[in-house]
């Protein structure tokens, strides 16, 4: 069975709070950890009134102290807005105190526009040191050389799992050659996922973390009783995603019945191709869906998202995909 988890962003829905937001974040972990999924990542957004999980550690702290068993991590750190030893820290403390439960994902982007990002007093050109950032990191997260003079304390030793995250050809290549596994962004920036799997596969150098590559595909679920309800259920994304793009960011947005009503039709094109990894509708048109994106691309584990404004929509929604997954493994397994 291909392993399936949750990426969440903690969606501030109109109407709510950023406490609703995360004591939301912290239901869907313990939903998804009862549901079978493997993973329950949130990501660093800043200076965005829809997004909750800005203070990414302090998140995944609160979600791992709400859980068991789940693995809880970031997809992703942004590591440009951080020095790695911050972030080695931050890790190892999470890892001391949720033992063999957290992964770290990296990524390049600063995650937010560029004010911000002067803001979160970095300089704009750490992006292009990103692989000697990477590189510094893990050693922070090993066992520490006898004369090492800087180290994470905690962090040193705990050896967390460190991920790329990317959206372009960049960081398939450099999780190839650093032997780590490979998180795609391909919900909402799917034009380079085949030829950035096809890269990471075929130059990927064994590791001593990682001995073979491990790709994970990262897919939109609306799922719902019926295709019409599921379609409504994901009108808040594109709403959120059109307001986005034309400089309009905010709460996540309440459903509408007509979508084209609420998005320019070239704003919704474009919409369209950005969140084209999806599966929306009813549980078995999920199904198939999911099985034609798997069979596609071939993922060594799938994660899924789905910003939905309703939060029992969104309980049931990640309760249908889960049963679909599940299902789809005994399908494999029986073959």
């Amino acid at each position: 069975m291909i392993p399936y988890s949750v990426l969440d962003l903690s969606p501030v829905p109109e109407g709510a709070t950023v406490a609703d937001a995360l004591a939301n974040t912290l239901d869907l972990a313990r939903h998804a950890e009862a549901l079978g999924y493997h993973r329950f990542w949130l990501a660093e957004h800043h200076n965005m009134t829809g997004i909750a999980s800005a203070a990414t550690a302090v998140a995944i702290g609160h979600v791992a102290g709400g859980t068991k068993t789940i693995r809880v991590g970031a997809g992703g750190i942004m590591l440009p807005n951080h020095a790695p030893l911050v972030i080695a820290e931050q890790f190892g403390t999470l890892e001391t105190l949720y033992p063999g439960r957290i992964d770290l994902g990296v990524g390049r982007a600063p995650g937010t526009d560029m004010m911000t990002a002067r803001a979160l007093r970095r300089s704009l050109e750490n992006s292009d040191n990103f692989p000697q950032d990477v590189m510094e990191l893990m050693v922070y997260l090993e066992e520490p050389e006898p004369n090492q003079r800087i180290r994470a304390v905690p962090g040193a030793g705990t050896r967390v799992p460190v991920w790329i995250l990317g959206s372009s050809l960049y960081g398939a290549q450099l999780a190839a050659h650093l032997g780590l596994p490979y998180a795609f962004a391909s919900h909402f920036a799917p034009a380079a996922l085949e030829q950035a799997a096809q890269i990471y596969r075929e130059t990927f150098r064994p590791s001593e973390r990682w001995r073979k590559p491990h790709f994970m595909l990262a897919i939109n679920v609306f799922a719902a009783e019926t295709d019409e309800e599921a379609r409504r259920l994901q009108s808040s994304m594109q709403q959120a995603f059109a307001r986005l793009r034309t400089g309009q960011p905010g709460p996540l947005p309440r459903p509408v019945d007509d979508i084209d009503a609420v998005i320019e039709p070239h704003v919704r094109a474009g919409v369209d191709e950005a969140l084209r990894i999806s599966a929306v509708g009813s549980p078995q048109t999920v199904r198939r869906e999911l099985a034609e994106l798997i069979d596609a691309h071939r993922p060594d584990e799938v994660i899924l998202t789905g910003q939905i404004h309703d939060h029992a929509a969104r309980l049931a929604s990640f309760r249908i995909a889960a049963e679909v997954m599940a299902s789809l493994g005994k399908a494999h397994a029986a073959e």
